[in-house]
């Protein structure tokens, strides 16, 4: 299921995993505020991680930013999925977090669940999510599971799975310059040029509007790599085959940077364009 075109949707806001907590925590401060400032409610999914500090610390990293309320709601099985009081807590809620762990886990606790149904709902009503890491790479409709690093694509360089569908604009990646993901988002694109492919480095984010302007925040930066102009693409038929792709567009974003999803177009940051996120 994929979200219908509306402008009352929230922000969606994929981080690159390693977003700073303590010191000059940009990205975190700007989903309070987002959210609501001292008014937001902030509900937590630690689904993806296998500790169990995960939640109770996001927790605590919200409420020193000055939300009114954050609650970890921590779905470990598919029955969790249909406790009606953690739906609840979603419900309530003004902005959700999705931490970071492994995707996989997230699909397959969550996807098909009631708590899948109201993360989509809540989106299209108006609640930002955010996800960090695996988070961020499990809103996309068609989601990373795993792969190889790499700049160049080779077949069967990337594997790919059912996300929750939160967005079929972009498949998003992350951790993306550190663990040297470029390859691996080629391939994605020559497997399937509609979307856009999105890299983001640690401690970057796209707060995507409900408009469908993004901006990225952080301290890293956010590479796009569009195939709506590709012209040919092949795919070999061994594991570790090249891949050729022609016509692609690439465009490495800086914080402050904006890119239009309907028209495809970058702005860099010294040329600005109207900032959904300062609009607030």
């Amino acid at each position: 299921m994929t979200i219908e075109a509306s402008s009352a949707r929230g922000f969606l806001i994929p981080i690159g995993g390693a977003e700073r907590k303590r010191k000059s925590p940009t990205i975190l401060r700007k989903f309070v505020d987002v959210c609501g400032g001292t008014e937001a409610r902030i509900a937590i999914i630690p689904t993806a991680s296998k500790l169990d500090t995960t939640g109770p610390s996001y927790e605590t990293v919200f409420e020193r930013l000055g939300a009114a309320r954050s609650r970890s709601v921590p779905f470990a099985t598919r029955k969790d999925c249909h406790n009606e009081e953690w739906l609840d807590v979603l419900r309530d809620s003004t902005g959700i977090f999705i931490t970071g762990g492994s995707q996989l886990r997230l699909s397959r606790t969550i996807g098909g669940t009631p708590a899948a149904h109201e993360l989509r709902s809540l989106y299209r009503s108006g609640v930002h999510i955010a996800g960090t890491s695996a988070g961020a790479s499990y809103m996309s409709e068609h989601m990373i599971a795993f792969g190889d690093a790499g700049a160049s694509p080779v077949t069967h360089m990337v594997a790919m799975a059912p996300g929750i569908g939160l967005t079929s604009d972009f498949t998003i990646d992350q951790h993306f310059r550190e663990r040297d993901r470029l390859g691996r988002l080629l391939t994605v694109l020559a497997y399937n040029p509609f979307i856009i492919g999105m890299g983001l480095d640690e401690d970057t984010a796209a707060f995507i509007g409900p408009h469908g302007i993004l901006e990225v925040v952080g301290s890293g930066s956010c590479t796009l790599v569009d195939g709506s102009e590709l012209e040919y693409a092949s795919i070999g038929h061994q594991p570790g085959d090249p891949v050729s792709l022609l016509g692609v567009k690439l465009h490495i974003l800086l914080p402050g940077s904006h890119f239009d999803i309907k028209s495809r177009e970058a702005t860099p940051a010294l040329e600005g364009v109207d900032r959904e996120v300062q609009e607030l």
